[in-house]
């Protein structure tokens, strides 16, 4: 048979069966609800954990994995699932997880919402994780100690190599299969098939873009550019700018000539920005960079390189529909003008998943959603908030997504 190693919470190998026998059991503390108290009691003292500030220094994107995760934060995710009328809501049964290794904390936030919803869970976690995910896995058993029993017997996450067997057993026993990576990676777990009743949620390669208004940039004050740009850097370097909501392409949107004045300025902050957080780029990367760059221009979609050191490399597109949507190495950046965002509209695709802005109002926000009608673009969000992790992802109503209703009429 079949054996995983247990992470969370930690233990000896166990065979994949009685693992899926332990959860699809009748816990001892009953049944877990929509919204329980003893999950979110759990969360909050996890989050206490990575919001420590030896670990939010050490490990930025923990500490928005904390705050995601405060009592306030989980209240008004939990409100938004208030029903009315005849419905009930309840959980929507035992859940597996299958998140990323190149963004190693995505799976907290899926499966931590999956637990708010009541239900029973099982998370891959990739052999190849450290570092972030390996603090979050010791905060978890931490977490585990003060912790109401029933938290160990209906959470899991595991650690197994390629094996088709662990991964049919785990899809066959789930009512919802959750699945974070490439397009190949989905079409590789679609072949192990689910039971009648149960589904895949899926969250396939996604690209994201950044835009600049030319006439915002130019009204913003010095401070207000430098913060921009520390929210810019913020989304595109942690995760090696891989993170499916990590803008590769920024548009300038509006004049011309006064876009080519901001791009040199936007260009040296990000130069500052980059030097004052010490960040290194490996030498592999570097290369990485490079072909990818001069690719792009073999390709005749680039009419200018510019590389500052191994850190900042921009691409001037020569037609901004031909944005490249793959990754192309961090801290490389294609960029494009564009007279409006309806231009912007035109280019959208359905894998285009965050569009992160500066400059622009509300209003301007609005009416682009409203041109582009969801046939692309599920997140329109400040400079900084691209890598923000919320309730509502890639479109999907997650909590939603995690639960059932149940009507009852007389």
């Amino acid at each position: 048979m079949s054996k995983v190693q247990q992470r969370f919470p930690a233990g000896p190998d166990v065979e994949v069966d009685t693992l899926v026998a332990e959860l699809s059991g009748e816990p001892a503390g009953g049944r877990l609800k929509v919204g329980d108290e003893r999950v979110v009691d759990f969360l909050v003292k996890f989050a206490r954990k990575l919001l420590a500030p030896a670990t939010a220094r050490r490990y930025p994107e923990l500490a928005s994995l904390g705050f995601f995760l405060r009592r306030g934060e989980i209240a008004k995710a939990l409100s938004t699932m208030e029903t009315r009328g005849d419905a009930l809501r309840f959980p929507r049964g035992l859940v597996f997880h299958v998140p990323p290794a190149n963004v190693d904390t995505i799976f907290v936030y899926s499966w931590a919402l999956s637990a708010l919803a009541g239900n029973p869970n099982v998370v891959r976690i990739s052999s190849r994780s450290a570092g972030a995910a390996e603090t979050v896995i010791e905060a978890l058993n931490e977490a585990l100690a003060d912790a109401h029993p029933i938290i160990a017997e209906t959470q899991r996450m595991v650690t197994y190599g390629r094996d088709d067997a662990v991964t049919a057993a785990l899809s066959a026993a789930c009512e919802l299969r959750v699945i974070w990576g490439g397009d190949r990676s989905v079409a590789e777990l679609r072949k192990h098939p689910l039971a009648p009743n149960a589904r895949d949620l899926t969250f396939p390669d996604r690209a994201s873009f950044a835009a600049i208004s030319v006439a915002g940039w130019q009204a913003a004050t010095a401070e207000q550019r430098r913060d921009a740009v520390i929210g810019f850097y913020n989304d595109s370097y942690w995760f090696d700018q891989a993170a499916c909501s990590s803008p590769r392409t920024l548009f300038w949107v509006g004049d011309d000539a006064a876009a080519r004045l901001g791009r040199e300025e936007f260009r040296g902050l990000l130069g500052e920005v980059v030097a004052s957080k010490n960040f290194v780029v490996e030498p592999a990367m570097a290369v990485q960079k490079r072909v990818s760059a001069y690719g792009v221009a073999a390709q005749g979609h680039a009419t200018e390189i510019r590389f500052d050191g191994n850190a900042v490399a921009t691409l001037e597109l020569a037609d901004p529909s031909a944005v490249p949507r793959e990754w192309l190495g961090v801290g490389t950046f294609p960029q494009a003008a564009l007279t409006s965002l309806a231009e912007f509209a035109g280019i959208v695709q359905r894998k285009d998943q965050t569009l992160s802005t500066f400059g622009f109002s509300r209003d301007e926000l609005v009416d682009f959603a409203n041109t582009v009608a969801g046939r692309g673009i599920d997140r329109i969000v400040p400079f900084g908030s691209a890598l923000s992790f919320a309730a509502v992802w890639d479109g999907y109503d997650l909590l939603s997504e995690f639960s059932r209703l149940t009507t009852v009429s007389v």
